[in-house]
């Protein structure tokens, strides 16, 4: 009998003697005898299967009014389960001994006399509490929501035993949750049948109850290895042999529950049995009714069990929290109470919102992913075949150990590895054209760690960033000195401040924007024109505040004597990376940009024939604008009037047509704004063919290294043909199927291409706003940089919309080339090898989110100095979602670990896992040799 049951139940008995109580137990133990001799040659052999019959069992305890039989919880005698302490999955469960039983039973009984009555009880405690605990040790499995699988929901102190049953530890907290649980169950159940279905169920209890810690292993071993269903078919029997099938079973729960807990239990059982045999006379029914209504509880629980067996169908375990579960240490503080049905839901729910089920669910196997109508950017991508086998260590959880060095780079803190390769800038013949401000990667990629700066804190949230940085963040006061007249930036105890200023507009960025937009209406900020492009942005307060008119700026700028420009621009949450307009194209494709911004940025656009001029025409939208405000516009100085006259010529050529040209008085610049042609009809009017028309074997798409040309594109004729309109207005762009993608075309996930955007967009909808904003424990109001580093369609971008973040899209050089339709729907993004470093100060992003991007690069490249290259781009404290095969996920786990990351939440699915990091800190003492060779 269960502790926790004693003091309700013994007080109406305590007057009872023990000699009473002794002829009572010899009477009890005779009857059992009796019992047992005339069903022994009925028992089940235990060697059939036990699954069905665990469910059973599980459902019969779930749904059985627990006050009716919390008392009730005890081991069988140790010969009733003798044989099962050495058998397997194949042993038979041995018949018991009646005459040692009795022995047994007697010997009980006389010991019961000599002791007393409260330390009976104290041991009764004891007992009950050890063996519980030893019985559920290893049994219980969080889901995200802290429930368990198994019988019941996993309360906080509570315990299961080897079938998943919760039982009690004896104390009065435990109790009451039994008794809410059964409650919620069996709320009104006051009926005579009621209370014998529960003493009829709580037969199953005394297999599964706890009493000395050896008869409690073997009654484990018999419940896991042998079968379940042999108390039950034992019930059935007893059933048919007796008259009055209530009356023997409470007889034979007297008896095992007399043998475990001595005199106090037998008085305490005694009465029991009494007030059941009560009980059982008073509603007692044929044999047959009995037998009939037990097969068809039997049947219908055994459904219930097979309904929730096939709900965990594929779950396939990745860690050892257990099979097809969530383990989530983000959210520790969730209610851990509920049902079984509850438990069950959630898991469920948690299940379906991280992989949608149905259509949805079909984007998950993208390793399977189609170029579909796009060519890859990348020609090597064509020789590429399928990914190379997994081998069957990396699938494993192993723990590997990596060396991490601090990388030895006159960078120090800033190292962007692919700009400060000082052994390749050495080597180079000429920096006429800036070439020492282009990408030069190491032949081997970095695998060491960037240190971080002393003082290092946390960013500063948008807003409150725009406006002011933490100054050890990004301890640089040269770009103070140098442009702290023109209100870039300036100095402020432990902040950095930024007034809002540039050097064309002193008096602050949000004046000049609106003042463009009143000398051209047309431009309509956030509605006509949604993306743009910041050539030379110093601190980029210009694209800062283009978001307070809805629109997002892709800023960039070299890394040179303006120092730390961009990383000013990151720290403060705006959209910037590292580059410059020198020999090769930028990393866009063509006909994207629906507005191209130029404020003093020193870029010589006139010159060899108007080359770097002619990449903004690649990349400008067909009438598309040029916002350019630098001195030659205003400025009457000779050298400013021979640039003007040599832009006008070039303009000209190029079929641009000069809207206006106005002055800014507040900020005493002058502005002059270009348009690009719609069309192909100026092209061919021109009597000079200078500069040229590219060959029509170029592909204005193509980025990747490629070198700058000195011609011009055709625009598109065929009213199907992307860049022959312009897109909808912003907001609605963005949910817009793009009108030149058709059916005709194959979408990545092999579905028509409009209806491949539709399904993508609708399952990120689905997945951010159920799993990513709630279920990650990511506190979103700390993130702002965000990058997607297999973006595909931009439907995580678009998802995240209302969210006060940038994304940054990624789309790889060997994947397919869905960058123009990211543009598009009004968001941005750039081409990149991740093979290769990203042009981005270290400490950049809050977020990253990698899409089946892993498994893709392993095809090509090792997956340590990718990994070395999030760690470098990602903030401390910064979040990185992964999304992959569950042997890539563990391969990442690893590394990640290995860095001292967090684990925040880690989930499978078949042959698919998701998985949550967080950075720390940490970094290592020892530096590496030499970095860059």
């Amino acid at each position: 009998m269960m502790a926790f049951g004693r003091n309700s139940r013994i007080d109406t008995r305590r007057n009872s003697s023990y000699c009473s109580t002794a002829t009572m137990g010899v009477f009890v133990a005779l009857c059992l005898v009796g019992v047992w001799m005339m069903t022994s040659s009925t028992i089940v052999p235990g060697d059939m299967s036990s699954t069905g019959t665990n469910s059973e069992m599980k459902h019969q305890v779930s749904e059985t009014d627990l006050k009716q039989f919390e008392d009730n919880q005890s081991d069988l005698p140790e010969d009733a389960i003798k044989g099962d302490t050495n058998s397997d999955a194949n042993t038979n469960t041995n018949e018991p001994d009646p005459d040692s039983t009795l022995k047994e039973i007697e010997n009980s009984a006389n010991e019961s006399k000599d002791n007393d009555q409260a330390e009976n009880a104290a041991k009764g405690d004891k007992g009950a509490k050890d063996s519980w605990d030893d019985t559920s040790k290893g049994q219980t499995y969080n889901d995200v929501n802290g429930e368990t699988e198994g019988g019941m929901a996993s309360v906080e102190s509570g315990k299961f035993d080897s079938d998943g049953h919760q039982i009690s530890s004896g104390s009065e907290g435990q109790e009451k949750n039994l008794e809410q649980n059964s409650g919620e169950k069996n709320t009104g159940t006051n009926s005579d049948e009621a209370a014998n279905d529960a003493q009829e169920k709580s037969v199953d209890q005394s297999f599964e109850g706890s009493g000395d810690n050896v008869q409690e292993k073997n009654m484990k071993q018999s419940s896991d290895e042998t079968t379940n269903n042999a108390p039950e078919k034992n019930r059935e029997q007893n059933s048919d042999g007796t008259g009055n099938n209530m009356e023997e079973k409470n007889i034979d729960q007297s008896s095992d529950e007399t043998v475990n807990n001595g005199e106090d239990e037998n008085m305490k059982q005694n009465s029991d049995v009494t007030e059941s045999i009560t009980q059982g006379n008073s509603q007692q029914k044929s044999n047959e009714d009995v037998k009939n209504e037990q097969e068809k509880q039997l049947e219908q629980n055994f459904d219930e069990a097979t309904n929730n067996e096939m709900r965990q169908d594929g779950k396939v375990g990745k860690d050892e929290m257990g099979d097809g579960q969530i383990n989530n240490t983000g959210n520790e503080n969730q209610d851990n109470s509920g049902g079984n049905n509850v438990g069950d839901k959630q898991n469920d729910q948690a299940m379906n919102e991280v992989f949608p089920d149905g259509a949805q669910s079909e984007l998950l196997n993208e390793t399977n992913a189609q170029n579909g109508a796009w060519s890859t950017q990348a020609t090597e991508s064509k020789n590429e075949r399928q990914a190379q086998i997994t081998s069957a260590s990396s699938s494993s959880k192993q723990s590997f150990e990596f060396t991490w060095k601090l990388c030895n780079s006159s960078a120090r803190t800033d190292y962007i590895p692919c700009l400060d390769n000082d052994a390749a800038i050495k080597k180079l013949k000429s920096t006429k054209h800036y070439e020492h401000r282009e990408r030069h990667c190491p032949e081997e990629a970095p695998t060491c760690l960037v240190p971080l700066p002393d003082q290092y804190r946390r960013s500063i949230e948008w807003p409150k960033s725009r406006g002011k940085v933490w100054f050890y963040n990004v301890p640089h006061t040269a770009l103070v000195q140098y442009k702290g007249h023109q209100n870039w930036v300036k100095v402020s105890g432990e902040y950095l401040t930024f007034p809002g200023g540039g050097t064309q507009f002193k008096n602050g960025a949000l004046h000049y924007i609106d003042k463009i937009q009143e000398a051209l209406p047309g431009i309509a900020w956030g509605k006509q024109s949604r993306v743009v492009l910041d050539v030379g942005c110093g601190v980029a307060s210009f694209g800062g505040y283009l978001f307070d008119r809805d629109v997002i700026t892709m800023s960039f700028a070299p890394k040179d004597e303006h120092e730390a420009q961009v990383q000013f621009a990151l720290e403060r949450g705006i959209p910037a990376f590292s580059g410059v307009m020198g020999t090769k194209r930028l990393p866009f494709p063509g006909r994207v940009f629906d507005v191209i911004h130029c404020a003093r940025c020193r870029v010589p656009w006139h010159i060899e024939g108007g080359m770097l001029l002619l990449e903004l025409n690649r990349l400008l939208r067909p009438g598309g604008y040029f916002v350019w405000s630098a001195t030659p516009v205003y400025q009457n100085i000779p050298e400013d009037v021979e640039i003007w006259r040599a832009m006008s010529a070039l303009t000209k050529a190029m079929c641009w047509d000069m809207l206006m040209k106005t002055k800014d008085k507040l900020n005493r610049v002058g502005i002059a704004i270009y348009r690009k042609p719609l069309d192909n009809t100026c092209y061919d009017k021109r009597k000079a063919k200078s500069p040229p028309l590219c060959q029509e074997s170029d592909d204005p798409n193509a980025a990747w290294n490629v070198p700058l040309q000195a011609c011009m594109h055709r625009l598109p004729t065929n009213p199907a043909e992307r860049g022959s309109r312009w897109p909808v207005q912003w907001p609605l762009r963005l949910e817009t199927t793009p009108y030149w993608l058709n059916s005709s075309q194959t979408g990545v996930y092999g579905k028509p291409a409009p209806e491949d955007f539709t399904v993508d967009y609708a399952h990120w909808k689905y997945v951010v706003s159920n799993s990513y904003l709630n279920g990650m424990g990511i506190n979103w109001g700390t993130v702002r940089n965000v990058m997607d580093m297999r973006a595909v369609y931009g439907g995580f971008a678009a998802a995240l919309r209302d969210m006060k973040v940038w994304v940054m899209n990624i789309i790889s050089i060997d994947a397919p080339d869905t960058l123009p339709i990211i543009y598009e729907r009004g968001l941005f993004g750039m081409y990149h090898d991740w093979c290769e470093s990203f042009s981005t100060y270290p400490r950049s992003y809050d977020l990253l989110h990698a899409d089946h991007l892993f498994s893709n690069l392993k095809k090509r490249c090792k997956l340590l100095p990718v990994m070395a290259e999030v760690d470098r781009i990602l903030r401390p404290e910064g979040k990185l979602i992964v999304r992959d095969k569950v042997e890539i996920i563990n391969e990442i786990e690893n590394m990640a670990k290995s860095l001292h990351w967090e684990v925040r939440l880690t989930f499978s699915k078949e042959s698919e896992g998701l998985m949550c990091l967080q950075k720390t800190s940490w970094r290592p003492k020892e530096v590496e040799a030499s970095t860059v060779s």
